[in-house]
């Protein structure tokens, strides 16, 4: 009878999958990837709400936000382009943290989603420089918030292969 009550099931773990792994040194470099998602996010959201309130954005330094903000280029269709790019920021906060978290199958589509976001950035700078002549500090910021998440995914994931 005592070796009845001594004797105690086994506790079965989960073991990590091709999908998930226990959190690593590697994916912790991608926690600067969310921190940067985040403030773009934030940055993209005001932009919006301030477009779809129809309020102006006063620029400090650069003096064209009104110019850039009222542009054919601030929208595609009925959607603001901040709304687009709050989308993409949040999409890229999420698979970032699902890295950091150990779901390695989130390393492509930020990958992908990262390298779109920079194409857009670089496209967006080219039409404030050289269509507009005018920059807005905002979307300035987001440009530079993006730049620096591609070169942040781009060494993590060389660091993680």
């Amino acid at each position: 009878m005592n070796a009845a009550r001594n004797h105690t099931p086994a506790v079965r773990t989960k073991a990590p999958t091709a999908t998930t792994q226990p959190t690593s040194s590697a994916s912790r470099h991608y926690i600067p990837a969310a921190i940067l998602s985040l403030a773009g996010l934030i940055d993209a959201t005001y932009l919006t709400i301030e477009h779809l309130t129809g309020r102006s954005v006063r620029c400090t330094i650069s003096g064209g936000c009104n110019e850039v903000l009222q542009s054919a280029y601030a929208k595609i269709g009925a959607v603001p382009t901040a709304a687009l790019g709050a989308l993409a920021y949040f999409t890229a906060f999420s698979l970032a943290t699902l890295i950091v978290f150990g779901y390695t199958r989130a390393h492509a589509p930020l990958n992908i989603l990262v390298a779109l976001m920079l194409a857009a950035s670089l496209g967006l700078l080219f039409v404030q420089a050289f269509v507009l002549h005018a920059f807005c500090e905002f979307c300035l910021l987001s440009a530079a918030i993006t730049i620096l998440l591609s070169a942040v995914v781009f060494t993590a994931r060389l660091k993680y292969s």
